[in-house]
């Protein structure tokens, strides 16, 4: 395994950070292709074998069974300064905006809850989830800062925005001597590449590190064409993010299982080394052994200029889907209620 600094943070991170979504009751979330404690354990405990130490969680993950695997796992498994635990909030409920919760009592809040769930007195990384077109954002930022101050966090991240909010936040947490958001965890893998426009630019003009989940496309990118699973056949929301352009996106994954016979590997050491190359860390979720397995063997393969030209060549734009192309709504000032019930960021 390969480390390195989390933008411009102390945290010293894998190379691959084990995504947790795929951990938790099924009954509590949506997701049936969730895998129970006794199995969520197998894999985190041979991740940390591999040599993964940075892991991603979030409040919404099966109504925080996946927080609470997760730590019951790393306390059995792994000192508290070995691994790097990352978990996500959402934005506030209308009936707390209707009861006059404000942002920073909001974040407090599921904080406190998230470290109940994990069984810990801080998080190394926490995530601002989605974002809030409903509260300020001098709320959520001084709320962030609050409980960096408190102790309960070391640093902070956000996840599902765009550069011009991230720079926005940034620029006041600098003005005002609050707590900057260090990471930025967005979709982006091989077959969805329209972070580059924006944000690749500015997380390297300003050490952010990008640690995009979705990074093998809901399995689409370590698949051969016509191969299924469970995942596919029923994950509603990757389906949602990737049907409208499968055709575009079979040219690229054809050339994925070329490359990866021509090396003698996998399809998702393939995908995962091209994407190595462009960010810090992706999040890459596994519900079996053999996924972080392949992940971790992905740090150690290099692409050559020309195998990364011949991967990239077939790229289309591709629409915003999914949170973000809800955040274009918001943004357009359209009334958006935030759900934690069917659909999972």
């Amino acid at each position: 395994m390969q480390y390195t600094k989390l933008g411009s943070s102390d945290l010293k991170v894998s190379r691959i950070c084990m995504g947790c979504m795929g951990f938790g009751e099924a009954g509590n979330g949506q997701h049936s292709w969730t895998v129970d404690e006794e199995h969520s354990r197998e894999i985190i405990r041979r991740g940390l074998e591999l040599g993964v130490n940075f892991f991603d969680t979030a409040i919404a993950y099966q109504s925080g069974t996946s927080e609470q695997y997760l730590g019951r796992a790393l306390r059995d498994y792994a000192k508290r300064d070995e691994a790097v635990v990352a978990t996500k909030f959402l934005p506030r409920t209308n009936e707390e905006i209707e009861a006059g919760i404000t942002g920073q009592q909001h974040i407090e809040r599921m904080l406190d809850k998230s470290l109940a769930n994990l069984g810990m007195d801080y998080v190394d990384l926490y995530i601002y989830h989605m974002w809030d077109y409903q509260t300020p954002l001098y709320d959520i930022m001084e709320g962030l800062n609050n409980v960096v101050r408190a102790g309960k966090v070391r640093y902070i991240g956000i996840s599902n925005c765009y550069a011009w909010q991230l720079a926005k936040a940034n620029a006041l947490a600098e003005k005002e001597g609050f707590a900057k958001f260090v990471s930025i965890q967005g979709h982006y893998n091989l077959i969805f590449r329209e972070e580059e426009r924006e944000m690749a630019k500015l997380c390297a003009e300003d050490n952010i590190a990008m640690t995009p989940y979705s990074a093998l496309a809901g399995g689409r990118l370590s698949r051969h064409p016509g191969e299924t699973s469970k995942r596919l056949q029923e994950d509603d929301y990757a389906r949602l993010k990737y049907d409208a352009t499968a055709e575009q996106d079979a040219a690229i994954i054809a050339r994925v299982a070329e490359l990866a016979e021509k090396h003698g590997v996998s399809m998702t050491e393939i995908s995962l080394a091209w994407l190595l190359s462009k960010v810090t860390a992706p999040v890459v979720g596994a519900t079996k052994l053999h996924h972080i397995e392949g992940a971790a063997k992905a740090v150690d393969l290099q692409l050559s200029g020309e195998e990364t030209a011949y991967l990239e060549e077939p790229y289309v734009p591709h629409r915003l889907v999914g949170v973000m192309a809800q955040n274009t709504v918001s943004a357009a000032g359209q009334q958006h209620v935030w759900s934690t019930g069917k659909q999972q960021i």
